[in-house]
């Protein structure tokens, strides 16, 4: 089976690629399970109901989280409403949302998959909520029971928190993946223990922008070392991320694959 694995979606830049472009990339893949980061997915800051409704209308399963999570506030109170959405599961609780959930894929071959996809947020350089590390410990052998797959989106900033968490997890997870900063890595591989791993897989959307921004906005404050308030860029788009193909029978991956993906415009 073959999982497809998209970044941080950014934006009506982000969302509109995805709408052209994700049908055309999962028959290309031959995707049978799909799950995007969408933190970013209304304005660059955090996601809408109204968003998340159009993101779920496409060929998505789960929509992962991070650290703008509450950014739209209303996400607070409608968070419940959408089993698709994964939250960070180290939010001090009670929290709403859930920061795992176990989803069924039925494949070609008539046998049935349960997925698992946990969100995790990282530390270093992020907002402070807990560890990461300690936050898997209490539910490893519950999700190891319920689940023929685990998939890890660690939302962090510091490589060295997502490499060192990567190890942390291998021979357990079936897959750890590096989220936030918007800038695919190039060490995706698969580490000793069998899991496959990559820094951070990028984002969807905007291309000639800083991580999403209008690049001359971001310039301008770097100048002037005044705050601005930031535009989502224009023009050419990206989409980024990863295609895992998984043994059926072994329960692991047997190769990750980055994606990277240009287009002139959205429209």
């Amino acid at each position: 089976m073959n999982i497809l694995i998209l970044g941080d979606v950014y934006g009506r830049p982000g969302r509109t690629i995805l709408k052209k472009e994700l049908p055309q990339i999962i028959s290309e893949y031959q995707i049978d399970f799909t799950i995007v980061n969408g933190e970013n997915a209304s304005g660059g800051n955090g996601l809408t109901s109204k968003n998340a409704k159009e993101l779920l209308n496409l060929p998505i399963d789960v929509i992962t989280m991070g650290n703008h999570v509450w950014q739209q506030k209303e996400l607070l109170e409608t968070i419940d409403n959408f089993s698709q959405i994964i939250r960070p599961l180290n939010y001090p609780e009670p929290c709403p949302g859930k920061g795992y959930a176990v989803f069924s894929c039925e494949l070609n071959n008539q046998t049935t998959k349960k997925i698992c996809v946990v969100n995790l947020s990282g530390q270093i350089f992020m907002p402070s909520l807990n560890c990461p590390f300690n936050a898997m410990l209490p539910i490893m052998e519950e999700l190891k029971e319920s689940a023929d797959l685990i998939l890890i989106d660690f939302h962090a900033e510091a490589t060295s928190e997502k490499i060192a968490f990567g190890y942390f997890m291998d021979g357990y997870a079936t897959a750890v993946y590096g989220t936030h900063t918007h800038v695919q890595t190039a060490d995706e591989r698969i580490l000793q223990g069998g899991t496959a791993y990559i820094t951070d897989i990028g984002m969807t959307g905007p291309l000639d922008g800083v991580i999403g921004v209008d690049k001359q906005i971001i310039i301008d404050s770097m100048l002037t070392k005044r705050p601005n308030r930031f535009v989502t860029a224009t023009g050419a788009v990206q989409i980024n991320g990863i295609v895992l193909e998984i043994d059926e029978i072994e329960n692991k991956v047997s190769k990750i694959t980055r994606l990277y993906k240009t287009y002139e415009t959205t429209t």
